[in-house]
Formats: structure tokens, sequence, C-alpha cells
């Protein structure tokens, strides 16, 4: 890792949502609020356990935490009780910071007074709103439940008690949206004045209902109105402008904030920092005890990632059997590059130099300046970062990356619970 940090994040998967977006990719549904207690039990015995998995395994944990993140499914959802209970057991095993940030991803419109509360009283000091879009017949159709009457109104109450760092999503390609509509969307999201927001590309898969149907050549969940790529693409372009200049500097390829705004549970992910993740097909990415740089080979077990199980069933029932992967300082490299150049900084030569050694070093810069002559990426002969061109093909730029040592590369799979 480029930091083998004494500070932990932490993700907390909530799968639950009131309806199923057409687009959505996640391990999240619609089930039954009597579920909701049983879960959250769940998670709890997953915090409890975490340090004795950790230390079966011979990872890094650390018990300080600079970072929570609540993600779903809409963890709003969850009864006031449960959030204080939820977050009165994550205190009781870790060391949270005063300055920690305590993120909780909500939906529109789907926050009640008392857990609005709850989530203050908790320390929760950062809320990101799933909206999408401003345009209500396009949140519609995509199975929103929220307007923007909903979300301009949800905004009011989180500043009314005192969470104001607060982001925005909204995602370029949703069916029926139109180059003119996107705009307004930008445009209310502008005058929101929200310091951070966070710009998706709508994508083509099999994991989502909407994508399912697009592959299958059908009309269904608006598949026929869905913006082309060269569409998305524009959208894109102008929200990099507009957010540019409203102040929301673009920091990711998909995330805009001010001056000291930027989200800093994602940039541990960026970054390459230890983080746990709890609940529903929640991952965890952890250091082996003594391992710091590769530019001797590297050991055979460096650096473990484990998912939890996407089956909420089994979860429930006790089974929280991870895919666990080792990996190892080839693979680490590879991460190094395709995560570290997501973000608009970049990656810097000596960086990388000093933990993975100049010969590893000097084939991915072969492979930069090719990107660089193909206008994907620009070098000062320093450090390197996509350009414009390389974001909006940052895929076909990160699988340059993870080619580069698949000769030598290899992973073992082992299983875990945590």
């Amino acid at each position: 890792m480029a930091a083998r940090s004494e500070k932990l994040g932490l993700y907390i998967s909530i799968p639950f949502c009131r309806s199923k977006c057409t687009y959505c990719n996640f391990a999240s549904g619609v089930y039954p609020a009597s579920e909701h207690e049983r879960y959250v039990e769940r998670a709890i015995e997953d915090l409890r356990s975490a340090g004795g998995w950790a230390q079966g395994l011979d990872v890094v944990l650390p018990r300080r935490v600079d970072t929570i993140y609540l993600g779903g499914g809409t963890p709003s959802l969850l009864e006031p009780e449960l959030i204080e209970r939820l977050f009165a057991a994550l205190r009781a095993e870790f060391d949270v910071e005063r300055d920690a940030e305590i993120t909780v991803e909500c939906a529109p419109g789907q926050v009640g007074d008392g857990t609005l509360a709850a989530m203050a009283a908790a320390g929760v000091n950062r809320v990101s709103l799933g909206v999408q879009s401003f345009i209500d017949r396009e949140a519609h159709l995509s199975g929103r439940l929220h307007t923007r009457a909903k979300v301009l109104e949800d905004l009011r109450r989180l500043r009314r008690v005192g969470i104001t760092n607060l982001n925005l999503d909204l995602i370029a390609g949703l069916a029926g949206q139109t180059f003119a509509s996107w705009e307004e969307s930008l445009a209310v999201l502008v005058e929101a004045d929200v310091p951070h927001a966070s710009v998706y590309m709508f994508e083509v898969d099999e994991d989502s209902r909407l994508g399912r149907e697009m592959i299958s050549g059908g009309a269904r969940y608006h598949a026929d109105v869905v913006p082309t790529d060269d569409a998305m693409a524009r959208m894109y372009e102008a929200a990099i402008e507009t957010l540019a200049e409203a102040g929301l500097k673009q920091y990711e390829i998909s995330n805009f904030a001010r001056d000291g705004f930027a989200s800093r549970h994602n940039v541990r992910y960026w970054k390459r920092r230890s983080y746990l993740g709890l609940g529903l097909d929640a991952s965890s990415a952890l250091p082996i005890h003594g391992a710091n740089t590769f530019g001797s080979g590297g050991e055979a077990k460096a650096f473990l990632r484990a998912t939890t199980t996407d089956d909420l069933k089994a979860y429930l029932a006790g089974s929280s059997v991870a895919e666990t992967t080792w990996l190892n300082g080839e693979q680490q490299h590879e991460e190094a590059w395709f995560l570290g150049l997501r973000m608009n900084a970049g990656v810097e030569f000596a960086a990388m130099t000093a933990e993975f050694g100049g010969e590893r070093v000097a084939r991915a810069l072969g492979v930069v300046e090719n990107l660089v002559g193909r206008g994907l990426m620009e070098s000062d002969g320093k450090e390197a970062r996509l350009t414009a061109l390389g974001r909006l093909l940052s895929n076909d730029v990160f699988q340059e990356f993870l080619e580069l040592d698949k000769a030598v590369a290899g992973a073992e799979h082992v299983s875990a619970v945590i």
C-alpha cells in the first residue's frame, strides 16, 4: 500500500429500499421492515467479531476510525432506535475520532424526523442524497419516489439540524433524459449550493433490470428512450464545465467538491488505505502484518481484499462467508495505477518506485508513454494523470494497467468468516 495507515475506514451496507431503481446493480432490494432489526443485530455481531477475524488472518485492523460510511440501499429507512443501537455498538468496538467524517446515504423524501434526529445525535456530519435527476418525470421513470420539491425540502431539514456537508448524486443517461433536461438538473444542483456533487454515467450491464433489457433489445423500463453513449458523454462534459464554474472542482472521475469537502472516505479507497466493510456484499481491504514495500518482488500474501455474501437470507441466518483474495506485489502495483488514476491529481512516479521498485514501475511507464501518445494521459516526467478524453474512456485506460503484469500475477483464494 502507498501508506500503512494507523487509522481505519468503516463501511456498513444497509441493503433496504422502498423501491428498486431500474438502473441499480447493487445488492439491495425491497424487503419487509421486520428484517431491519435482525439485520442490524447481524451487523453488530460482525462489528464485535471483526477483531478476531482479522487476528486469525494476521491482517492489521486499526482500532482508530476516522471515516464511517453507511451505504445501501437506503440506510435512512432504519428506525431511530436501530441507528442508535448500531452507532453505540460501533463506538464500543472502535475508537471513533472526534473529527471523523461520518456519512449516511439517504433517499430524498425518506428521512423521517426521528431518523434525522437519531443521525444527528449519532454524530453523522455528512449526508449523500441519491437524487439522480431533478426532473420529476425522469426520476419516476427510473423508479425513484421523490420529487424536486422533496429534495429541496430535505436539504433545508438537514441544514436545520446542523448537517451541512451535503452531496447530491446525478446520473447522466437516465431513460427519457435530454440534454436540455440534464442542463436543468445541473442548474438546480448549482442553485442548491451544496459543497459536493457526484455525477455518474449510466452503464449497461446485466446486473440491473434496465441494463438487461437494453442488452436484449427490449423496451421495458423505458429502455428505448435511454440516451446514446455520445449524448451521455456530452452530458458528462457539460457537468464538468458547469460545476467548475460554480466552484465544484472535479477531483475524481465522478466527484466534484469545494475546497476541503472531498469525500475523505472515498479518497481512502482510491489511495488504498485500510477499510473494513460489514453487512451484505461489503468489501474490506487490509494489509497483512509486516507488509510494507515490494521492491524486491513482494510477499506472496501481501494484502487482503474480502467481500461478504450478497445473499440476505444467508446473511441473516448467520453466514458471512467472504470471497477472500490475497493480493501480491504485482497485483497491488496494478491497483495503485488504476485506482490512483481515478483522481485528477494522478500518480506520482517517485512514490510508486519507492513502494514497488524501479523494474515494475519502468514497465508501467511504457504503458503511460503509449497512452500519452494516444491523448488519454498527460505526464511531466514526474507524475501522470488522465486527460479529459482519458476520463471519458477510463475503463479502457485501466484495462491497460490490469494487463500489465498478467503473465506474472497470481492470486490465492481462500474462504474466511467475519
